[in-house]
């Protein structure tokens, strides 16, 4: 922690899964992240941009230039920025291997940590039987959780006004659902075993919206989570320990719709 500004230092940071351009993304809650957090690496794991909702309807506020702004900066500033596009931004897969603004855009990365171990970094939506091969169902169901995340966003209002800190309804209902879970459950060992058969120590993605660290068999698998139910981010401490930090948690800031 460097105690005079506030910002505790990792080697990497991975986020993912930010929507923005949508009125579900907490992007006030990642900007007092990025404003207290520095990184030598610093990963955006797809799904930066909601490129599907904003098509539909337009949610971009002064914040979500923000995030923007402050992600260029580090990026200037020395951090190597990773961004890997998601299926909700895959517009930028056109662009794969350049760079803009300093940020490189790739469709996956080996990082290796302090401490040797390799992992396999990627967005994940390959893995998803849904998206892959019926896109028309995914958008379906994107719209229902864009409707619940509206729900969300209205519950915590309320919380707010009374004083209460912020807490997902969506997520809790999602963990409460028998076919999510084990929807969840099989992306997890498809992600698993795509590490194994790449001969790496683990793998880090996003796209489900729920953060996780956990050995399968041989390999540590990391969700980094996301930015419009969790607020999680994953961390690589500089001995290469790694860590899922839950921010609204940590700061307990009340947040606004």
């Amino acid at each position: 922690m460097n105690a005079e500004r506030g910002v505790t230092r990792y080697r990497a940071i991975w986020i993912s899964d930010i929507h923005l351009g949508t009125r579900g993304c907490q992007a006030e809650y990642l900007l007092d992240f990025l404003k207290h957090t520095d990184s030598e690496y610093l990963y955006l794991v797809g799904d930066i941009l909601d490129i599907w909702r904003m098509k539909r309807s337009w949610g971009w506020r002064q914040a979500h230039n923000d995030v923007v702004q402050k992600l260029l900066r580090k990026a200037r500033k020395g951090t190597k920025v990773i961004f890997i596009p998601g299926n909700h931004d895959d517009l930028f897969r056109e662009y794969l291997n350049s760079d803009f603004g300093q940020i490189e855009i790739r469709p996956e990365h080996i990082h290796v940590t302090k401490d040797g171990r390799r992992f396999l970094v990627i967005h994940g939506d390959e893995f998803d039987v849904v998206v892959t091969y019926a896109k028309w169902l995914a958008v379906l169901g994107d719209w229902s959780y864009a409707t619940l995340l509206s729900l969300n966003v209205a519950f915590n209002e309320i919380r707010r006004r009374f004083g209460y800190p912020y807490w997902s309804l969506s997520a809790y209902l999602k963990q409460k659902a028998k076919r999510a879970v084990e929807f969840i459950g099989a992306f997890e060992d498809a992600l698993a075993d795509e590490a194994r058969k790449r001969g790496v120590d683990g793998v880090v993605c996003g796209h489900i919206h729920k953060a996780e660290m956990r050995m399968i068999g041989d390999i540590l698998y990391c969700n980094d989570g996301d930015w419009v139910e969790s607020c999680t981010a994953l961390v690589e401490h500089m001995d290469g320990q790694m860590e899922i930090l839950h921010w609204a948690e940590i700061r307990q800031l009340s947040m606004a719709a």
